[in-house]
């Protein structure tokens, strides 16, 4: 600098321009120096640090280069150049510094934050992060970092101690509450979530109250984000999973089978005592005939025991066709390939109503993929209305308008005779 004041003082020019040639002269040579610097730093350090990051047998570590930690990190050299050239500038200086201080701060922070995403990113490679995600914790960290940053660079500009501002944070502790509620209420969610297991990325959760239903694909300080199965996304927020109730399909998914429960209603006035002709016809079911011989003979021996008179069916024991409709599902369903043996399989009759006498299927799939599961639920029940006449029995249906059409032609047919005869 005294060198470039010398040689411009030596030109013999006016005074006044001498000062502000100097001056510029000065600037030019400090942006240079800055200028330099930083090419050397982007161009050849990073280059090496990239190149040394690359080419270990670590993948890790690419990370830091996706997220451009050492690039921002690069930025930083100018500003310690010109903070060390403040002193050039006497009336300037403490400005200069000021500034050169403000600048680094910021890189700093750019270089924190790109650091704690870059952590995020290598421990989502592990199998962990799908039970314990740290995302909400990293925003946490982040906020943290940036009203410390904000601290400092407030601190260095009016020339006070960061402790200075940091007691007077505390009259303003009710306007950051309610700043920072949604984001306080997320922290303390988030601790409750991962602590106690209640939801990860990729279950499936539903929650009808944020019309919710589908696999949870991001977790995050405020929000849990979910896309549903119409691949639309909501947003729930975080603390809202601890308040109030949601349904989590995630033990399901684990245990290995699925549940089906429906009834097939059966007209009520198509039920009646099996005949020997129908036994005889149902016996060439195969996976009835052991079935119905057993029974036939149990019953046989307890009419036989109590002495009942058989002429009249209502005495003593009978098989009707609904019982053995109902001993048909159980059997086909045992021998069904989608069914999971070693769960709950069972088939009931519920409360009669206005619909007929709901038969119940309760058993669980071997799958508990969504297209797999419909498609067994469905060929089972594609089976047992087609079958259902077999036994004598109706499936209960509220007529329709071919029905009242048929009806209408049925009796206008049975009219027209008597009419011809009057």
């Amino acid at each position: 600098m005294e060198f470039i004041s010398e040689w411009i003082g030596d030109l013999g020019w006016d005074p006044t321009v001498e000062k502000y040639l100097i001056v510029a002269a000065k600037i030019l040579f400090i942006a240079l120096i800055s200028i330099i610097a930083n090419f050397i730093t982007k161009k050849i350090v990073v280059r090496i640090i990239t190149k040394m990051l690359t080419r270990n047998k670590y993948q890790w570590d690419n990370v830091f280069l996706e997220r451009k930690v050492f690039h921002r990190l690069s930025h930083i050299v100018p500003a310690i150049i010109i903070y060390n050239f403040a002193g050039t500038f006497p009336e300037y200086e403490e400005l200069i510094i000021k500034l050169s201080n403000t600048y680094i701060i910021l890189v700093m922070l750019l270089v924190i934050n790109s650091t704690l995403h870059a952590v995020n990113d290598i421990y989502r490679t592990f199998e962990v992060s799908k039970t314990r995600p740290i995302k909400g914790f990293i925003q946490v960290a982040n906020i943290i970092f940036f009203v410390i940053g904000a601290i400092l660079i407030i601190a260095n500009l009016i020339g006070e101690s960061p402790l200075v501002l940091l007691g007077g944070i505390g009259a303003l502790s009710a306007v950051l509450m309610l700043v920072f509620q949604d984001s306080i209420l997320g922290l303390v969610a988030g601790v409750q979530l991962s602590t106690n297991d209640m939801v990860r990325v990729g279950d499936w959760i539903e929650m009808p109250k944020y019309n919710a239903d589908g696999d949870v694909i991001d977790i995050t300080l405020n929000t849990v984000m979910v896309q549903n199965w119409d691949k639309t996304v909501t947003m729930i927020p975080t603390y809202a999973l601890v308040s109030d109730s949601f349904k989590n399909w995630r033990s399901m998914e684990k245990s290995g089978g699925r549940r089906i429960k429906r009834s097939l209603y059966l007209d009520t006035t198509s039920i009646k005592f099996c005949t020997p002709e129908m036994l005889d016809r149902l016996k060439k079911i195969q996976v009835l005939s052991d079935y119905i011989t057993q029974k036939e003979a149990e019953i046989e021996e307890y009419n036989k025991t109590h002495q009942i008179n058989r002429e009249n069916p209502v005495n003593g024991r009978a098989m009707t066709n609904v019982g053995v409709f109902r001993a048909y599902i159980d059997n086909y369903l045992k021998r069904h390939p989608g069914i999971h043996k070693e769960m709950t399989l069972m088939v009931r009759q519920l409360e009669p109503k206005e619909n007929g006498l709901p038969l119940e299927i309760y058993a669980f799939t071997n799958n508990t993929a969504w297209a797999v599961y419909e498609s067994i639920q469905s060929d089972i029940f594609d089976h047992l209305f087609a079958v259902a006449p077999e036994f004598g029995l109706r499936v209960f249906q509220n007529p329709t308008g071919n029905d009242l059409r048929a009806l209408s032609e049925t009796t206008k047919q049975e009219v027209k005779p008597i009419r011809e005869q009057e």
